[in-house]
């Protein structure tokens, strides 16, 4: 009887999750439309009418919905110059998607450096960069490593980023300036 409850259970709780799942897509439809509107605050915060991503975080808590609102506020966030908000909603979100996931991590280095902590950056550049590299956002994310790492004094470390975009990614946009970049790091050895 013990297992038939309780088995009973998850089936009623997963049911009730898809249903809060729907419901909190449904809602993050007009805040979405707000944040490419670039009406950033009626995405935050919503528009009396409609929900905002932080009413979505509150309300859904536990669905893909609140997961990917803690992405957009983060990302609001950092474009309003809250970076020590910025970070703390985008180190609550997580996602398997590996360009969305890899550009969290990057945001969240934005925002360290702003905060003049570049070592927190460029632990977080160092994630970006590392997660599941890709030939069009890692060389960005190599390119900001390399300019902390120089503006923390790791030279040795500026080096081998920019060396990796000039190796690893011969048709990265990022590549001339990389090369440039590598030969003035390399003079500061």
């Amino acid at each position: 009887l013990g297992i038939a409850v309780v088995i009973g259970g998850f089936f009623f709780w997963k049911s009730q999750m898809a249903e809060k799942e729907t419901q909190a897509q449904t809602e993050m439809y007009k805040a979405q439309f707000y944040f490419d509107a670039d009406s950033l605050n009626k995405a935050l915060s919503g528009d009396g009418n409609n929900y905002g991503f932080l009413d979505i975080i509150e309300e859904y808590s536990g669905t893909k919905a609140a997961n990917l609102s803690n992405f957009y506020v983060g990302t609001i966030y950092m474009q309003q110059g809250k970076f020590d908000e910025a970070i703390t909603y985008l180190n609550d979100f997580s996602s398997s998607d590996i360009l969305v996931q890899a550009r969290a991590y990057a945001l969240i280095g934005d925002a360290y450096v702003e905060t003049g902590d570049i070592a927190k950056g460029i632990d977080f550049y160092t994630k970006a960069a590392g997660y599941e590299p890709n030939e069009y956002f890692t060389p960005m994310y190599l390119m900001k490593l390399a300019q902390a790492q120089e503006a923390n004094s790791d030279f040795d470390g500026a080096v081998a980023s920019y060396s990796k975009i000039v190796t690893n990614f011969p048709k990265a946009q990022e590549l001339n300036d990389a090369k440039k970049s590598l030969a003035r790091a390399e003079g500061l050895k």
